[in-house]
């Protein structure tokens, strides 16, 4: 995974992208989630989280819900607990089911103590003041409450790093091109535990490695493709870096048979 310059962070973490542009719709994120359809081992992560919240009764908070797969599942396989869904952007929400509310992480619209459980997946990256989130997340659960998070390593996804460097090189005429844009790495899996230790005692790190082989660039073009609300901030004409690097993983696959990425994100569930 790579790391940001100052620029790309703000533009990761800025407000009006991410409602209206990054996560406007469902498309996008769909996209990035799909990749992991090839990958070995499968990880079922609504069930995963279903398995932490075996011992949770209440009320249930799933902030930056996104496209709603945790909150459906949930809905689901406990239909006991009381499932509010949660995001900075209404139109993702449009097809999460109800009750959902729009709102911003590091000011969430809830009484201290009010919550039983807070899931906060992949999304802490996109807060500007992580710390202050965490902090939030800290103040609605009530005592004993479990917070779920998860996220990427700074190991994620290498081979794709290295793929759009290769194609960003090859657009601009030189050796490599500018790195693209990490979501995940303002709070990676090595960095988590430091910032939840600011408000969370019992910590525990759940990493989920995994290999995607992957013998069409489709799904790869797809993922780089969903990356486009930073376009700006790539340092390189977006669109033809994608078509490159579509160029690049096929002649790949054609060679060997496959294109392969080495991936690993984990969970982590964290008690007051």
């Amino acid at each position: 995974m790579t790391s940001n310059t100052a620029q790309q962070d703000a533009a990761v973490t800025d407000r009006s992208v991410l409602a209206n542009n990054a996560y406007a719709d469902g498309r996008h994120l769909a996209a990035r989630q799909s990749i992991y359809r090839w990958q070995q081992p499968r990880y079922d992560l609504p069930g995963i989280v279903v398995e932490e919240l075996a011992d949770t009764s209440g009320i249930v908070v799933d902030i930056g819900c996104g496209n709603g797969k945790f909150v459906s599942r949930l809905h689901k396989d406990r239909p006991d607990l009381q499932i509010v869904g949660m995001d900075i952007s209404a139109g993702i929400l449009t097809e999460v089911q109800k009750p959902v509310l729009v709102a911003d992480a590091q000011a969430l619209p809830f009484a201290d103590d009010s919550a039983d459980a807070v899931l906060a997946l992949h999304m802490l990256y996109h807060v500007s003041d992580i710390e202050a989130a965490i902090k939030e997340l800290a103040r609605v659960l009530r005592p004993g409450g479990v917070l779920i998070a998860s996220t990427n390593s700074d190991t994620d996804k290498r081979e794709l790093d290295r793929l759009w460097a290769r194609a960003a090189g090859d657009v601009l005429g030189i050796p490599e091109g500018p790195a693209r844009v990490s979501l995940s790495s303002r709070f990676s899996l090595e960095k988590a535990t430091g910032y939840l230790r600011t408000a969370f005692k019992d910590i525990r790190v759940r990493e989920l490695p995994g290999t995607v082989e992957i013998t069409d660039p489709a799904p790869i073009v797809s993922h780089l493709a969903s990356y486009e609300a930073w376009a700006d901030q790539s340092g390189v004409p977006f669109r033809e870096t994608v078509s490159r690097a579509a160029e690049i993983a096929a002649a790949a696959i054609k060679t060997d048979g496959s294109f392969k990425i080495t991936c690993l994100g984990g969970i982590l569930t964290c008690r007051r």
